[in-house]
């Protein structure tokens, strides 16, 4: 098997023919071998590796199955990045690794995975998978537009590398020799920062129309730049993405801008007219003269989450799903107070109907406070009585006051109602008392008088309650 230095690399051959003559190749027969990069030249240190992923690998390799680390993990170790996950891969089936692992449980339905858990830490361990299977193959099933459905064939490392999607992902660490198998062209990716797919990307989108948002994932939070032929496709490919379950493009979203790469992400989602497939309401506002507008104020949203995720802050779809809707929210509102519906309910209104509409599914405990959220905008336009002495004290009240802050700085709110505001928060109470002018009046409140009192006795209640 070739070395680094021993053609591949030193060559150029691979950027002559990585992507026609090699990720394209069908024929498993004609495929090549792995170049095998020594621990020498590469820059994975054992240091840098959970502890619990390797007490796996090393336990594998003992009983004498193979032990790989594959994936972000090592693709984030060659770059110089903490990985979140350490993903472990063999050729021993689920119930030769559940053997080996007390702690072992295994999941899944679509193929079945290991997970081995050390306490909180589980490390997830698959067998490599086949990439190809004969048409009439029961463990396998497509659907009409090509998406698979089903996918649970056992094969070897060398089939198992030509499913998985982008090259820099499909990098092997040995823990046999502690070597990285490179199938693709995957060290030469990440060296020029290129993602790219790993087969033609018509065909890779349509098996798992998700992909086109990996893709776009993968460039936001790597600051690599997508193949050409990995580009070509997203705008034409989008509509694939409707054929997705809502709750799986709702895990991608909070991944997309949810984990320190959002304003990142949202502009390539533009650029590749994806975002219509996500917040559709809000993506055709773009096509209007408020689009810069929008995207100002969608991207110091996005900036300020990504703030937040790098500080370690807490975060919350709910103020998230509220930046992206915010715009078509309340140009359905006002058309609905100008059909008379008052502020609060045309909000609420407005914010059902748009949150129904979208593709992705919102959980009601992130759409619930999301309206109550934007209903409170329009109270921060009372600075005096006993409203706003409430809406001080509401439980949503930091949340509404930074979504209104957002507003401030984009010009939707005049900074003086903004700097108001801020300042009466670092006022003690008897001076927020003072600036509201909330104080009650004294003399006792009066009580007011429950339905049931002062019924004359031969008086019955009237109700519509069957006898």
């Amino acid at each position: 098997m070739p070395r680094l230095g021993e053609g591949w690399y030193d060559s150029g051959l691979s950027s002559r023919v990585h992507h026609v003559a090699l990720l394209n190749d069908t024929d498993p027969k004609s495929r090549p071998a792995p170049v095998i990069v020594p621990r020498s030249d590469h820059n994975i240190s054992r240091a840098n590796i959970s502890p619990n992923a390797l007490k796996v690998l090393y336990r594998l390799h003992s009983a004498g199955f193979a032990g790989f680390l594959v994936g972000g993990g090592v693709r984030d170790l060659l770059l110089d990045r903490h990985p979140k996950d350490f993903d472990v891969v063999t050729d021993a089936d689920p119930d030769q690794i559940q053997s080996l692992f007390r702690n072992c449980r295994l999941i899944g339905r679509r193929f079945r995975l290991a997970h081995v858990r050390f306490g909180r830490d589980i490390v997830e361990v698959a067998t490599f998978r086949a990439s190809g299977a004969q048409p009439d193959d029961d463990d396998r099933a497509h659907s009409d537009s090509g998406r698979i459905l089903r996918d649970n064939v056992y094969g070897t490392i060398d089939e198992d590398v030509w499913r998985r999607d982008f090259t820099v992902n499909a990098l092997y660490y040995n823990i046999a020799d502690f070597s990285v198998w490179d199938y693709t062209t995957g060290f030469a990716d990440i060296r020029s920062r290129t993602l790219r797919t790993i087969g033609d990307p018509v065909t890779r989108y349509h098996e798992d129309p998700v992909r086109m948002l990996r893709a776009v994932r993968f460039a936001a939070k790597l600051d690599f730049e997508l193949a050409p032929e990995a580009a070509a496709p997203l705008a034409t490919l989008g509509g694939l993405l409707r054929d997705v379950p809502p709750a799986r493009l709702f895990d991608e979203l909070l991944k997309l801008f949810q984990s320190g790469h959002g304003e990142k992400s949202f502009d390539l989602l533009v650029r590749y007219d994806l975002l219509r497939y996500l917040f559709r309401d809000t993506a055709a506002l773009l096509e209007t003269a408020e689009r810069e507008r929008i995207i100002s104020f969608i991207r110091m949203g996005l900036a300020n989450t990504d703030e937040r995720v790098r500080a370690d802050k807490p975060i919350t779809p709910m103020f998230l799903y509220a930046v992206f809707l915010w715009f078509p929210i309340r140009a359905l509102a006002l058309k609905l107070q100008e059909e008379g519906w008052n502020e609060t309910h045309a909000v609420l209104e407005a914010s059902q109907r748009i949150v129904m509409s979208q593709q992705t599914t919102f959980p009601r405990r992130f759409s619930s406070p999301m309206k109550e959220l934007l209903a409170m905008q329009w109270r921060f336009n009372e600075r005096q009585g006993i409203r706003a002495a409430r809406l001080l004290q509401h439980k949503r009240f930091r949340a509404a006051y930074d979504f209104f802050m957002l507003r401030a700085r984009c010009g939707e709110v005049e900074r003086e109602a903004a700097d108001w505001w801020t300042e009466i928060q670092q006022l003690p109470p008897e001076e927020q008392q003072k600036q509201i002018g909330s104080k009650r009046r004294e003399g006792r409140r009066r009580r007011r008088r429950g339905r049931g009192r002062g019924r004359k006795n031969d008086e019955s209640p009237i109700t519509d309650a069957a006898p």
